[in-house]
């Protein structure tokens, strides 16, 4: 068996398996949303994280990576395994088309597995369901895990998009929103996490605007 998987969240900065080939793309007509409930990495199941999760939504894309997996039966087993431990919260894998920039009509690469969930409260216990984005901003902002706080994934999601050269409008409003939730609960919020530590995309093939520039610029200084 020889696969590929599309990360869309944590797996974008930390796939956690030896892999042959990364890839940055997209999937058409999905979205994130953060309605899964995660209870056992960054939360609890008093009080459970908000991590992402896929929405259908048609006209939309979805950046994210799509790494490749060969070397054996044994070795490809048991990298879908540990995924499968992980992503415990999705109750759906689907097959879906992935697409590099600059190929909007023919896919890159056909059949790639995505883990997803049933956006249903009845049928999916973990599916929380949209709610007010201050109301979702608090519960990143306080939840904690295992694994670390559900605030350092919203941070490290926010940072990868930058990474990669394609931010997601839907997580900088809410990595907005997480910090002046930190702020009135008097945590003190780091500088942008966007430029912490060095992009594993050359920065020369990402293309953003000076103005673009500027206004991570201006976004730094008022966090600062």
């Amino acid at each position: 068996m020889v696969f590929w998987i599309f990360g869309y969240s944590s797996l974008i900065w930390n796939p956690g398996f030896d892999y042959d080939k990364k890839i940055i793309g997209y999937i058409k007509d999905y979205r994130r949303v953060f309605d899964l409930a995660c209870i056992d990495h960054r939360g609890t199941p008093e009080h459970p994280a908000r991590t992402c999760t896929l929405e259908q939504d048609d006209g939309t894309v979805c950046w994210g990576a799509a790494y490749f997996v060969r070397g054996g039966a044994e070795k490809e087993k048991a990298i879908m395994e540990y995924l499968e431990r992980r992503e415990c919260e999705y109750d759906k894998k689907m097959l879906v088309d992935f697409f590099k920039e600059g190929d909007s009509i023919e896919p890159a690469i056909t059949g790639v597995i995505v883990f997803t969930s049933t956006l249903d409260k009845v049928s999916n216990k973990y599916y929380l369901g949209p709610a007010p984005l201050e109301d979702m901003a608090k519960q990143i902002a306080t939840a904690n895990g295992p694994c670390g706080n559900n605030r350092e994934y919203m941070f490290l999601l926010e940072k990868a998009m930058f990474d990669i050269g394609h931010e997601d409008d839907y997580v900088t409003e809410m990595a907005t929103e997480v910090r002046k939730a930190l702020r009135i609960i008097g945590v003190k919020t780091p500088k942008d996490r966007r430029l912490i530590s060095p992009s594993p995309i050359p920065l020369k093939s990402v293309h953003r605007s000076p103005r673009k520039v500027h206004l991570l610029m201006e976004a730094i200084a008022t966090d600062s």
